[in-house]
């Protein structure tokens, strides 16, 4: 054969595995509003740089069938590309393909890509959809998802990994998506579950949709496990590129920078002034402030469903991805909780081992009080949020806009915790508990022998507020490093995030430490 030969052959050969399941399983899909396997790599990837390796790759099942059924590159797409100019390793199963089932031979496809991620130190993707385990293969298939799920852990702390819920994520198969930094699930197509339905109706004969056990609403709202909702493929591929914008490539690495109009930052907003009520009591939304501090107002949230009395998520300011952690006023008060707890201190955790310094805006009265939360095991949780402030090692910048009482407070990183930066708003109160409380306490018989116990109350807890809460008692001691305007704190973070950039910590040697789990 001449080479013209042998190109049209290869080209042949190559277009028929890159049609997946066929073109008829490709117009169902599409009739579903589905993206194909490579469809979402291409959302995915800038034009044209993604590089596809193992297409050829075939199976050596010759159980139930299987011995002559081609599976077209072994139902999961794999190689590399480029986002926003930068590598990225990418695995996205093909559901036509044998529903994107895992066996052998696309087990090893995708731990080839996961190890050539940790070589080359670049992020990892991967896009679920399939039918889980190849049952075809038996133990050669559950092997292949145990090679998965070690290198999943492998690659923890060393590059950032994505997982994306684009379909069917059951059984054992939903682990390593639990394994990764982040899962993005796309609505009313991806589900995520151990058991499914049926199992769920012949066990203990309850009826439950795949939807609602294992969608969005169950996993973004309930359980905690995803953390970013999307409304289509597409829009899913965007959000994951937007966050890695947001991050290193490695954990040697700093995220990278995108400055601003330097002038812009350091200009005074007064529009900061004017957030806090003049109530104590009256709630406000925390994002009102997160939205002024941070660049172009461009916030990217994590499990904003999950938990929602805490706020965590991306952001830029003067150009610097941050971190942002803060309480929210306008649920439950912003105290502290059990999922509350876990969610910051899992984002804490992951911002220390990606260099990405935290920001943290505290409005806390206190970890919620109840039977529900002692024997749910809020000591344990609430412990993993001082964990994970304590033991990292990034930048810390701490602005206490309002309220700071209790333990509470050093939870949110107060200056004892290892915080860099802590600065209060005027607005600001820093003590054991709140004024009323207190003044209940140690002025009871007071109280009680009082004409107008109302009164006399609120007289009490103003002085208990001007003796013990205010910020310049907790400045005056050294607690706090200053007191600011409001609208200083864009440019007071700005300054110190460029100050602490180049901030190194020595901390004892050991092995690692031992987080409450």
């Amino acid at each position: 054969m001449s080479m013209y030969e042998l190109i049209d052959e290869l080209l042949s050969r190559r277009e028929k595995l890159k049609l997946g399941g066929g073109k008829d399983k490709i117009a169902k899909l599409h009739a579903k509003g589905l993206l194909t396997a490579r469809e979402r790599i291409d959302a995915l990837c800038d034009y044209g740089t993604f590089q596809e390796t193992n297409l050829f790759v075939k199976h050596r099942c010759s159980n139930f069938d299987m011995k002559d059924k081609e599976v077209p590159a072994e139902g999961v797409v794999t190689g590399y590309g480029l986002v926003e100019g930068r590598p990225v390793y990418i695995g996205s199963q093909d559901f036509t393909a044998l529903a994107g089932t895992v066996g052998e031979e696309g087990a090893r496809k995708v731990c080839e890509v996961m190890d050539g991620a940790m070589k080359a130190g670049v992020p990892f993707v991967f896009i679920n959809d399939s039918g889980g385990a190849r049952i075809q293969e038996g133990v050669d298939a559950l092997s292949g998802y145990g090679q998965i799920f070690y290198r999943n852990v492998l690659m923890s702390g060393l590059v950032p990994q994505i997982s994306v819920i684009a379909g069917a994520c059951a059984g054992g198969a939903a682990y390593s998506p639990a394994l990764t930094d982040f899962i993005i699930l796309v609505r009313d197509q991806g589900q995520m579950y151990i058991t499914g339905p049926k199992i769920i109706k012949e066990v203990i004969g309850e009826d439950i949709s795949a939807e609602e056990l294992g969608g969005s609403n169950a996993h973004a709202e309930r359980s905690g496990v995803i953390h970013f909702e999307a409304d289509s493929g597409e829009q899913a591929m965007g959000i994951a590129r937007k966050l890695l914008s947001f991050l290193p490539s490695n954990n040697t690495e700093e995220p990278p920078i995108k400055y601003s109009d330097r002038k812009e930052v350091l200009e005074p907003d007064p529009l900061l002034n004017d957030v806090i009520p003049g109530n104590p009591r009256q709630p406000y939304d925390m994002r009102s402030v997160i939205f002024r501090v941070l660049d172009r107002e461009d916030f990217l949230e994590v499990r904003a469903r999950f938990a929602p009395n805490i706020i965590v998520g991306f952001g830029r300011i003067n150009g610097r991805t941050a971190g942002i952690v803060a309480n929210q006023p306008m649920v439950k008060g912003g105290v502290l909780d059990i999922n509350s707890s876990d969610k910051a201190a899992g984002f804490i955790r992951f911002c220390d081992a990606f260099n990405v310094p935290v920001v943290t805006f505290v409005d806390v009265p206190g970890f919620l009080p109840g039977k529900e939360q002692e024997f749910g095991g809020i000591i344990r949780h609430g412990a993993k949020m001082i964990f994970a402030y304590s033991a990292s090692t990034i930048p810390k910048i701490t602005i206490i806009v309002r309220k700071a009482y209790g333990g509470a407070y050093l939870a949110m990183c107060g200056r004892d915790m290892g915080a860099d930066r802590v600065a209060a708003w005027p607005s600001a109160e820093i003590a054991v508990m709140g004024a009323e409380g207190a003044v209940a306490l140690l002025y009871s018989k007071q109280l009680k022998e009082s004409s107008d116990r109302k009164k006399e109350a609120a007289t009490l807890a103003d002085e208990y507020k001007r003796q013990f809460s205010s910020p310049y008692n907790a400045a005056a001691r050294g607690y706090i490093h200053n007191i600011i305007e409001p609208a200083e704190t864009k440019s007071y973070i700005a300054v110190n995030l460029e100050l602490l950039a180049s901030k190194r910590e020595n901390r004892p040697m050991k092995k690692h430490g031992l987080m409450p789990l």
